[in-house]
């Protein structure tokens, strides 16, 4: 570990909170990209002729481009080969073109879905990356700084919402454009002004000999097992609560408009819950927190669709406590993985998590638009509570293990 900095201590904490927050703000920009597509749905559907499957791979696209672009950075190692901060700012950049060349040139779906898919792969530089960044600024307090990172990326990924609200929902490509464009300005952010802090190590880098490894560490399995009933829920909450809040405004009598600042409100609370996450999980013990969080969100998976076509001050109240406790745990599995991982193959044991992870938004993903046309809104969201419930098994069994006592310090 190098030595800690050699600077006055003040000097050191503002020019701390001053990179992470700028750090977080790069992200934020840079993450809008991802669900920007998936934003204009509507509009897409009725400029293309989309049907469920076309619906659902606007959004899949990525996550299957993340997962490749994940696993090259791994194998190639770039997070220890090249500067973070250059690494950052070229992926935002071509993550941000990737984007930009669908208004501009893009008819049909086949070719948006490739551009989506490179979408993905570039910000697989991007999130990892900047998480990098967090740790080496980092130490005692580190889950609040996670927790103000994935924040970010929450409001980031609320932000394309925000802009069709105001672009307008039925006009889709300014939309594009803007996101686009502060994805560049997020790029542009961390090249001038992010760096890595004092506390940097060297990544260890992805091994196919340690997948067995992984795989045969009980608490790891746990930790991880935890993590994929997370992600069966989160990614299929934010890819189609807007289309849900919009179906249900639209038997309210409410303009389109209201459901994307809904939409925006819901997924953007996970910002908040993720920085109060992160600072619980650490007073805590992070196996409580990422059990209080299941247990809230698998609870609103299942409600929330008695409140469907109802009073839709109700409705959003209910959406946001599942916003905000959707994502709040999600931070805390990766760092789960860090502290129960042996430190040769902590970059393989995260690797995995994230790649398993992503894979399996896939299915949930898919799998909601089809539910929702054989039951209805009233309960096709309920499918997702399944996650949450294998994740609190999951999470009790880690927390009476003998490895509680590597996680948050001992707390568990």
């Amino acid at each position: 570990m190098p030595p800690a900095p050699q600077y006055a201590d003040e000097d050191f904490k503002r020019l701390k909170w001053r990179t992470l927050l700028l750090l977080s703000l790069a992200v934020l920009l840079a993450k809008g990209v991802w669900f920007s597509a998936s934003a204009v749905v509507p509009a897409l559907t009725s400029a293309w002729g989309l049907n469920d499957s076309g619906r659902a791979w606007l959004t899949m696209s990525v996550q299957i481009g993340f997962v490749a672009g994940a696993f090259s950075s791994a194998l190639l190692n770039l997070a220890d080969r090249i500067s973070s901060r250059q690494l950052f700012t070229v992926s935002a950049l071509f993550a941000a073109i990737a984007t930009l060349l669908i208004p501009l040139f893009v008819e049909r779906l086949n070719e948006a879905l490739i551009l989506r898919f490179f979408t993905g792969f570039f910000l697989a530089g991007v999130y990892p990356v900047g998480m990098k960044i967090m740790a080496t600024w980092t130490k005692e307090d580190r889950g609040l700084g996670i927790g103000l990172l994935v924040g970010a990326l929450t409001v980031g990924t609320a932000a394309p919402h925000l802009l069709s609200a105001f672009g307008g929902v039925r006009d889709w490509k300014p939309v594009l454009y803007s996101a686009s464009l502060l994805a560049m300005l997020g790029g542009f952010i961390a090249f001038w002004f992010i760096d890595e802090g004092p506390y940097r190590a060297k990544t260890p880098p992805f091994n196919w000999k340690f997948v067995g490894e992984v795989a045969r560490t009980k608490e790891v399995a746990l930790a991880n097992l935890g993590y994929l009933g997370h992600m069966w829920e989160l990614y299929a909450m934010w890819a189609w609560t807007p289309i849900f809040l919009l179906a249900s405004f639209k038997i309210a009598g409410l303009a389109p408009q209201w459901a994307s600042l809904a939409a925006f409100a819901v997924i953007g609370a996970g910002g908040l819950g993720s920085l109060v996450a992160g600072k619980l999980a650490d007073k805590w013990g992070r196996t409580t927190l990422t059990i209080s969080s299941l247990v809230i969100s698998g609870a609103c998976a299942i409600l929330v669709g008695f409140l469907f076509g109802g009073n839709p001050i109700a409705l959003v109240a209910l959406c946001l406590v599942w916003g905000f406790a959707v994502v709040a745990d999600s931070a805390q599995f990766s760092a789960c993985i860090t502290e129960l991982s042996h430190p040769d193959y902590i970059g393989t044991a995260l690797t995995l998590q994230t790649s398993l992870g992503f894979l399996l938004t896939l299915l949930t993903i898919r799998l909601i638009p089809a539910l929702e046309s054989w039951v209805g809104w009233n309960y096709a969201f309920m499918f997702l509570a399944f996650g949450p419930a294998l994740g609190i098994v999951a999470m009790l069994a880690l927390r009476r293990s003998p490895a509680a006592q590597r996680i948050a310090g001992g707390k568990g």
